[in-house]
């Protein structure tokens, strides 16, 4: 037994030690969590700008040769964004029309959208009325509905200008 008692400070200076240790390092993580938060609004603040880009193309297609907006929707149709002749995504309308296409920014930059690049309707008018011609395509340019930053990330928007009919 006094083997034990002799041993009793030993396990209470033990204990002590890594309670306080363990304090140390808590308190270091809480600081280093803090300074990463003053951080990132410093960079916020400062306006830094975001370093990542992503482009999301939307639009309605309806079933009209001009885009009218009064016509029913076209739906299941295939949409394509072409660059250069080159179809860069597609996407296929829902019930009401809707399309959406996300675009990877490495494969073409913003200016090459808005300037050689259109949204075409590759399904024929006539599968969603048939008396509308069977030839041809709608087509559209498209133009910037706006931009938002999410973090790191730089959204920008386009839609088709006006769908119009291109035999």
């Amino acid at each position: 037994m006094l083997a034990s008692y002799q041993s009793y400070p030993l396990i209470v200076s033990t204990y002590k030690s890594s309670f306080i240790s363990m304090a140390m390092k808590f308190t270091i993580l809480v600081s280093i969590l803090v300074l990463v938060l003053i951080a990132a609004q410093a960079d916020e603040a400062q306006g830094l700008r975001p370093i990542t880009v992503a482009v999301n193309i939307s639009g309605i297609v309806t079933c009209s040769v001009n885009g009218s907006a009064n016509a029913p929707p076209f739906a299941n149709a295939l949409v394509e964004l072409s660059c250069g002749g080159n179809v860069i995504a597609s996407a296929v309308t829902n019930a009401q029309g809707v399309f959406n296409i996300t675009v990877n920014p490495l494969r073409v930059t913003l200016n090459n959208l808005l300037s050689s690049c259109r949204v075409i309707v590759a399904t024929p008018l006539s599968n969603c009325n048939a008396t509308l011609p069977t030839a041809g395509t709608l087509q559209s340019a498209l133009q910037v509905a706006g931009t938002f930053i999410r973090g790191i990330l730089n959204n920008v928007n386009l839609v088709p200008i006006r769908f119009r009919i291109v035999v």
